[in-house]
């Protein structure tokens, strides 16, 4: 008796010990949702590069040159002589501000040591700079993909907000140097 209860036991409990059944993925259209934010971001980007056409032809003083990276730039102050502009790890001294799209100044004139793709700078800036020869000045106009984008700074600008920058390189210190 006292062995057909151990084996009564023992049955029941392979019985009751059945692993655990695999749970099957939901199905989920992610697709959809990559193509709603891919026709958003198309049309936010219409929408900015209407704006900035409209300030361009605006300001039909001054020569706005289209970069191959997708802002727009006229040179306060050129330097036709210098040949040098700033290399990866190249020490550069700048003087910025930063406006909206409508020129609010979001902030105020500041001056920033930066080295060259080593250090965090917002991709429309760092692209900007490469231009840049010592001694010139330049105002830029980026749409929001070359700012901060959908995130913003975390402080003063917000969301997909276009900026205008007006940029003074000071000096440039060759990393060999």
């Amino acid at each position: 008796m006292k062995n057909l209860l151990i084996i009564i036991l023992l049955i029941l409990g392979l019985v009751s010990c059945k692993s655990p059944e695999a749970r099957m993925p939901e199905t989920v259209q992610s697709g959809s949702f990559l193509k709603e934010s891919a026709e958003r971001n198309k049309k936010l980007n219409e929408k900015e590069q209407e704006l900035i056409q409209s300030i361009i032809k605006s300001d039909p003083e001054k020569e706005y040159i289209a970069s191959e990276s997708g802002f727009w730039y006229y040179y306060t102050t050129k330097v036709e002589n210098d040949t040098i502009q700033p290399a990866f790890g190249d020490i550069i001294d700048f003087r910025y501000k930063v406006s909206d799209i409508n020129g609010n100044e979001i902030y105020a004139e500041a001056q920033k040591t930066y080295v060259m793709d080593k250090q965090e700078l917002f991709t429309g800036l760092r692209e900007g700079l490469k231009l840049m020869k010592p001694e010139e000045s330049i105002t830029f106009i980026f749409p929001s993909q070359k700012a901060y984008g959908y995130y913003g700074d975390d402080n003063k600008i917000g969301t997909n907000i276009p900026l205008i920058c007006e940029v003074t390189l000071n000096t440039i210190t060759q990393e060999n140097d």
